[in-house]
């Protein structure tokens, strides 16, 4: 009976839709643990009145006709499972809008009056994630000022995190290293997807990923559940869209970051496959092909694609082919120096799904990455010269099992198999004839198993226990990390969380194979046995949430760090004496480091967001937290990474205009405040005698330069025709043009320590075409 009161209120709409665009919205609607779908779920359109919807098919599909455009809430309820609430879903009449939606199946009888822990926008997608972790939408990483479609510069915005750099997306969770970031595509690790980036970093100037691909997706700051391994810091846990099966669909964009080209649809005839792919190249480099040069004597081009292969059989199986990659460029020319360099990365990957019956599954993934980085720099001034050549490969192979035994207990098991192949090689002269760091080809192994539980005590306290073990066969390291989470639904308005686990990460290949100067002109490979470095998490949370739209989230962690990589014990180097690995932000060391150094990082955080209802949005999130290391002196300091507090404001609001109202204005805005980088004093007069900068190391990081602000501006105007949608949108980057610090250093030319400024004023304008 709802379904054809659904279809009357739709054809309702249909005869409003003549005068203003509408568009579909389909889905499909799953059990949360299982996959399976969930038969006559009634899917709601809650923003309308009256509202509209329609319910699942006996595979857990929907279809919504006429939905007039613009920012639409739904509601999903099905007999013996919690409700779900999605808001800001944006509805455009360029493109069909496809959910994907995830029920938890209730266990208490239908007659019993209990408070039910309902799924609630923000809430991570991955239902074994209990403290520290959010999803976030494509829609926040287009619509968020100063994020320009880029997910690492979106998380910027979240609790816990900062950034210490405008011309680079490394993030830095909780005061930790962004080396410790874990990036993860379609269920498997994947190499750092950014433009210029540097060998071990976990960021770059650019992002490589596309919005037009991208799904909804999770990120994490610590604890994580046991299905993540080779991590520290956070996990941005990155999921593809599949493409529209039904229709062709397109997309075109061009702004100041580039070119970007779009399409989608079906793969023959009603069989439900569909294809995904996405082009974009350098606007400037663009500009330089036809003779204009706005970068001067820097060059800097790029390009990228990713797509998704998505095909079904029958209703058991399902096979997945994608893949992602980048190319990027940098040279400069100039009277100070020469510089060419390069930074290439790519993955494909196959998937393939597999249900053995209503309770389990099983998920194999295969996937190849490889990463190729050379530089060649001269100092034209000092007359040295440094090039350095790194080709990293990977054949990944992860088995995943889940299986469901009923509402209370889930359980899943997997196992990760990673086969390395390196060509690594580095040299300089900058301390007299040519000194070569590594020079090593070869291949080893990543082992990984994990083994997670979800138990559902009651209908509103959930724990999430499991493990996960890592082999490095290179050097025999391992590591058992127990993981443990807790999360208690105590009222309908009110949710309380516990996590704790132990996580461990290891070095970049290259560093465990720098040739170190042993004397006699020899070297030895001093790091091959460096730990696996560890970290243990403890995190306490409490969530209130006032209404659908508002919440309120406070977390307080406390991390331990040790088996961090310090100088050995005998050492007299100042940098080795002084400082840690808890400081590097790239992962190519050349020193002798030992697995002896500690380090801890605690903090509090307090999110206040309003998701984006009634044209309005807001968020504030305010971290306060200290970042300590402990090196080979002893001597417990102050990390690089130690802002002590980050705040972000962000607000936007959206009107309705045009005649029918279905274009839409926005302006949004984002304010931070953050405290300023820390750095190391340098010796002046011991900098003039070597003719370059020199620390003092014996006060490492003891100076934090001034405190970070910064303004970011976004409008935007969106205009719905009856079958396209374009979007005219500017992007201004620090309004005030304040030169924020980042750093100082010993200038030769002038003999005078430097202060080195961050971005001023930067628009960015872009328009998007959808058909």
């Amino acid at each position: 009976m709802k379904k054809y009161f659904f279809t009357l209120l739709a054809g309702l709409y249909s005869v409003i839709a003549q005068a203003q665009p509408v568009q579909v919205v389909k889905g499909r609607v799953t059990d949360t643990e299982s996959q399976q779908p969930v038969i006559g779920a009634n899917v709601v359109i809650t923003s309308l009145n009256p509202v509209i919807g329609n319910t699942t098919d006996t595979e857990g599909y929907f279809r919504i006709e006429n939905v007039p455009v613009g920012r639409h809430s739904f509601k999903i309820t099905s007999v013996g499972y919690d409700h779900a609430f999605l808001q800001e879903i944006t509805v455009g009449s360029g493109k069909e809008v496809e959910l994907t939606i995830k029920l938890s199946e209730s266990f208490k009888a239908l007659d019993e009056v209990v408070i039910k822990a309902q799924k609630e926008n923000g809430a991570p997608l991955n239902d074994m994630v209990s403290v520290s972790g959010r999803s976030f939408t494509v829609d926040q990483t287009k619509r968020f000022a100063a994020a320009v479609n880029d997910p690492a510069r979106m998380a910027l915005s979240f609790a816990g995190v900062a950034t210490n750099d405008d011309g680079n997306n490394q993030i830095i969770v909780r005061g930790n290293s962004p080396k410790g970031m874990l990036w993860r595509m379609e269920g498997v690790e994947i190499p750092n997807p950014n433009h210029f980036a540097q060998e071990g970093s976990s960021g770059g100037g650019i992002s490589a990923l596309s919005a037009n691909v991208l799904g909804n997706s999770d990120f994490l700051t610590g604890a994580f559940p046991a299905e993540y391994g080779n991590a520290t810091s956070g996990v941005f846990d990155l999921k593809l869209r599949k493409g529209n099966n039904e229709k062709r669909e397109y997309a075109m964009q061009a702004g100041v970051l580039g070119l970007d080209f779009a399409a989608e649809g079906p793969i023959g005839p009603k069989c439900g496959a569909s294809y995904l792919a996405n082009y974009r190249y350098s606007t400037l480099a663009v500009l330089n092909k036809i003779g204009l040069n706005i970068q001067g004597d820097f060059s800097n081009t790029f390009q990228d694609g990713a797509f998704k292969v998505y095909i079904p059989y029958g209703d058991r199986a399902v096979v997945s082919v994608w893949g992602l990659g980048g190319l990027s460029t940098s040279s400069a020319d100039n009277e100070d120096l020469k510089e060419k360099f390069q930074s290439n990365r790519g993955v494909v990957g196959v998937n393939y799904l597999r249900f053995i019956n209503n309770k389990s599954y099983f998920e194999n993934t295969i996937s190849y990455s490889a990463t190729k980085q050379s530089d060649d720099f001269y100092d034209k001034i000092r007359q040295t010269n440094y090039q350095q050549d790194f080709i990293n490969q990977a054949l990944r192979i992860s088995l995943l099992y889940n299986y469901k035994m009923n509402a209370r207990n889930t359980f899943r098991l997997g196992v990760i198999v990673n086969h390395y192949n390196f060509n690594l090689f580095d040299k300089d002269d900058e301390d007299g004839p040519y000194v070569v760091k590594v020079n090593q080809e070869g291949s080893t192994e990543l082992f990984q198993a994990y083994g997670q539980w979800k138990h559902r005590l009651t209908s509103t306290l959930t724990l999430n226990a499991g493990i996960h073990a890592m082999l490095l066969a290179l050097n025999d390291q391992s590591s058992i990390e127990p993981r443990l989470g807790l999360k208690w639904a105590a009222a309908p308005k009110h949710t309380f969380s516990l996590g704790a686990g132990l996580h461990s990460k290891t070095e970049s290949i290259s560093t465990y194979f720098a040739q170190v100067n042993i004397g006699d002109n020899r070297t030895d490979e001093l790091n091959k046995n460096l730990k696996l470095m560890k970290s243990a998490h403890a995190v306490a949370g409490y969530e209130f949430r006032p209404s659908a739209s508002w919440r309120v989230l406070s977390e307080v962690y406390y991390q331990h760090h040790y088996n961090i990589p310090i100088g050995p014990a005998n050492t007299t180097t100042p940098f080795l004496l002084h400082n840690s690995q808890l400081n590097e932000i790239s992962g190519f060391v050349t020193d002798t480091l030992t697995s002896d150094g500690k380090g801890r990082s605690y903090g509090l955080e307090l999110t206040v967001e309003k998701s984006l209802t009634n044209g309005i949005y807001f968020m504030s999130t305010t971290s306060l937290y200290q970042s300590k290391y402990t090196g080979r002196d002893g001597i417990e300091r102050d990390s690089r990474f130690n802002g002590k507090f980050v705040q972000n404001v962000l607000a936007g609001k959206e009107w309705k205009v045009g005649k029918n109202k279905t274009n839409i204005f926005a302006a949004n805005i984002k304010l931070l405040a953050a405290g300023g980088n820390r750095t190391t004093p340098i010796d002046l007069e011991q900098s003039r005698k070597d003719r370059k900068t020199v620390y003092d190391w014996s006060k490492s990081y003891s100076e934090q330069l001034p405190t970070y602000f910064r303004t970011d501006l976004r409008v935007s105007y969106t205009k719905n025709r009856k079958r396209t949608s374009s979007t005219l949108s500017l992007d201004i980057q620090n309004v005030t043009n304040r030169l924020n610090a980042f750093n100082r250093y010993y200038e030769l030319k002038n003999d005078r320590v430097k202060l080195i400024t961050q971005t001023g004023l930067l628009p960015i304008l872009n328009y998007r075409l959808e058909f």
